[in-house]
């Protein structure tokens, strides 16, 4: 049930019909994990708890800095030196009370991460690094959770939706964050946005479009990004969608798959 202040609060989203009272409620009762407040974390929290998710997972061991207020838009200057979760706590309280957050103040890691992505209904990457990409969509896999991931660089972004352990309506399996990127880059061949830069507002895009994404997954309305990859270029204002497919040779669920449990992203962190 909806509170009074509730119905006043969500009142746009109560007359949209694709929303309505029964998607309203479906959000209440949602449970999102957000890997990373950062500069795509920031703006997925913030959408997701104006939106009325019941409870959200912040996963984060960094504190802010200075350097995060270019884009990091959860947090502002007075917060500089705390614990990024905190401070992302803090300002979903400020903007909804009805919201619950979890702080989850370490690194998300083999060790923690099944455990941990189990125990929500969806999951938002936000990360910066492959690694973490790669070991999220894997533990989602196997949680049979659903992810949207997305990434940016200096001026692109990409977004997609992972649902690999589901089938398509027509029966054929769903594919897997490996059949997109079979292979992470080399390690040292993608500098960090320290290095090249990163247009701020190119986050909040990603980022936001990240949040509608699970919205829409939570609500369910419309089309989504499972099997699409929306690509965005901030230089042209160009935004493309290419589609993509199971495939056979990924080694989470084709044809000889090897992949059963984390243990490989344990020896990466290990090594």
């Amino acid at each position: 049930m909806l509170s009074h202040d509730e119905i006043e609060r969500y009142a746009r989203h109560l007359v949209l019909r694709e929303v309505g009272g029964p998607g309203q409620a479906a959000l209440k009762q949602s449970r999102v994990l957000v890997i990373g407040a950062g500069g795509l974390g920031a703006p997925v929290l913030l959408y997701l708890a104006a939106a009325g998710v019941g409870t959200l997972g912040v996963v984060d061991d960094d504190t802010v800095a200075l350097s995060n207020l270019q884009r990091q838009i959860i947090h502002a200057t007075p917060e500089i030196g705390r614990r990024k979760v905190d401070s992302a706590a803090a300002a979903i309280d400020r903007l909804n009370p009805h919201v619950t957050v979890e702080a989850h103040p370490w690194r998300l890691k083999a060790a923690n991460a099944l455990e941990l992505v189990a125990r929500y209904d969806l999951v938002a990457d936000g990360s910066d690094n492959f690694a973490t990409r790669y070991l999220v969509s894997d533990a989602c896999f196997l949680a049979r959770k659903p992810l949207v991931t997305a990434a940016v660089g200096t001026f692109d972004g990409s977004l997609t939706t992972i649902r690999a352990h589901e089938k398509a309506d027509d029966g054929r399996l769903n594919p897997t964050y490996r059949c997109l990127f079979p292979e992470p880059p080399p390690p040292g061949t993608v500098p960090a946005c320290a290095e090249t830069g990163i247009l701020g507002a190119l986050t909040g895009v990603l980022g936001s479009l990240m949040a509608l994404e699970a919205i829409r997954e939570i609500v369910g309305f419309g089309e989504g990004l499972v099997g699409r990859l929306l690509m965005v270029d901030a230089r042209s204002m160009r935004f493309e969608t290419l589609t993509y497919a199971w495939d056979p040779a990924n080694p989470l669920t084709g044809q000889r798959p090897i992949i059963r449990d984390l243990s490989a992203h344990q020896t990466t962190e290990d090594g």
